[in-house]
């Protein structure tokens, strides 16, 4: 078996939002992966729980935390397909996880590169190495088809 590329998690990913879309979710997903498992996978659910924290980065740390039995994902990438916000870049940080990998940019709440830079302060404890643009066509793709039929 051939070593999985960030790609191909982001393919994953991609799983996840076009479960989220079919949902009537906004369409991110989230995958966590540690030693080339997976070990957390999500996808938005704030609109059916009501709950403003439910994006689909939060719930995948949830998953992935309760698997590894620590809170600390130290070593572990997350792969999202769109940048995430302020509240997911500082669960990020605050998770230890050592990479991000992330599809398409949020040019109106980005918390990695587009209007803040969280991953990267120096003023923090923790730094991360972020990736971005992995199947990036794509995950703003059916970001805009989402906003286009639905809202």
């Amino acid at each position: 078996m051939s070593k999985m590329t960030d790609a191909d998690f982001m393919e994953i990913a991609m799983e996840e939002a076009i479960r989220a879309f079919q949902e009537g979710e906004v369409p991110v997903g989230a995958v966590i992966v540690r030693d080339g498992a997976i070990i957390g996978r999500a996808h938005n659910l704030r609109e059916s729980t009501k709950d403003p924290s439910a994006h689909a980065e939060i719930l995948a740390l949830r998953s992935a935390t309760r698997v590894s039995d620590s809170w600390r994902l130290i070593d572990a990438t997350i792969y999202v397909t769109k940048e995430p916000c302020i509240m997911c870049s500082g669960a990020v940080i605050n998770s230890r996880i050592s990479r991000l990998v992330y599809g398409c940019k949020d040019m109106k709440a980005g918390g990695v590169d587009s209007l803040y830079r969280i991953l990267s302060d120096s003023r923090l404890n923790h730094q991360v190495t972020v990736v971005s643009g992995v199947l990036e066509e794509e995950c703003a793709a059916l970001l805009q088809r989402f906003f286009r039929e639905r809202r």
